[in-house]
């Protein structure tokens, strides 16, 4: 069975990028807001709910050209390519889409993790280059933001409006 590899792709273009060698460990978070009101006499605060905030998958992400990189027949990078060329794929996901008015929507996926997100911050740290100077491989710290479409949200989460009493009849037997 063939090792299944990261994919990253940008759903305005359906443009892929194939990542070479796939992350070791991978951290998703999330976390959520709640309003705090003091009162005089108790021993903490009381809280109520406000909103949940963005998950966010991080990573690290090694991007490869020392060897030629196949994907399927397509030849992915020739050996000795400026793997700048491939980190610029992923960094160009932060930038502005003329027709989109914003960075484009990304889908992350690896086996059964599918993470639809935008590239919220990319650093590169290039650790190996050839006798020209031209780097060949790059670690690239990666942090996606989640990406939810609204309308999709407001269908699959079934909210109940928590200011209305319910009524209950109850019968004999």
């Amino acid at each position: 069975m063939a090792l299944e590899k990261a994919l990253l792709t940008n759903t305005a273009t359906n443009e892929r990028v194939l990542v070479l060698f796939n992350p070791e460990e991978y951290t998703l978070k999330q976390d959520v807001n709640y309003a705090r009101a003091s009162v005089p006499g108790l021993s903490a605060p009381l809280i109520q709910f406000v909103n949940g905030n963005q998950q966010t998958l991080q990573m690290e992400l090694l991007v490869d050209t020392y060897e030629e990189h196949k994907d399927g027949d397509r030849v992915v990078n020739r050996a000795g390519d400026d793997v700048r060329t491939l980190t610029k794929k992923i960094t160009d996901l932060m930038k502005i889409d003329g027709s989109l008015h914003a960075p484009p929507v990304a889908l992350f996926t690896w086996g059964s993790l599918a993470f639809s997100c935008v590239v919220q911050s990319v650093s590169q740290k290039f650790t190996m280059f050839m006798p020209s100077g031209i780097p060949v491989r790059a670690r690239l710290d990666v942090s996606f933001g989640e990406f939810l479409n609204a309308e999709l949200e407001a269908r699959e989460v079934k909210r109940e409006t928590a200011d209305y009493s319910k009524l209950h009849v109850v019968t004999q037997g």
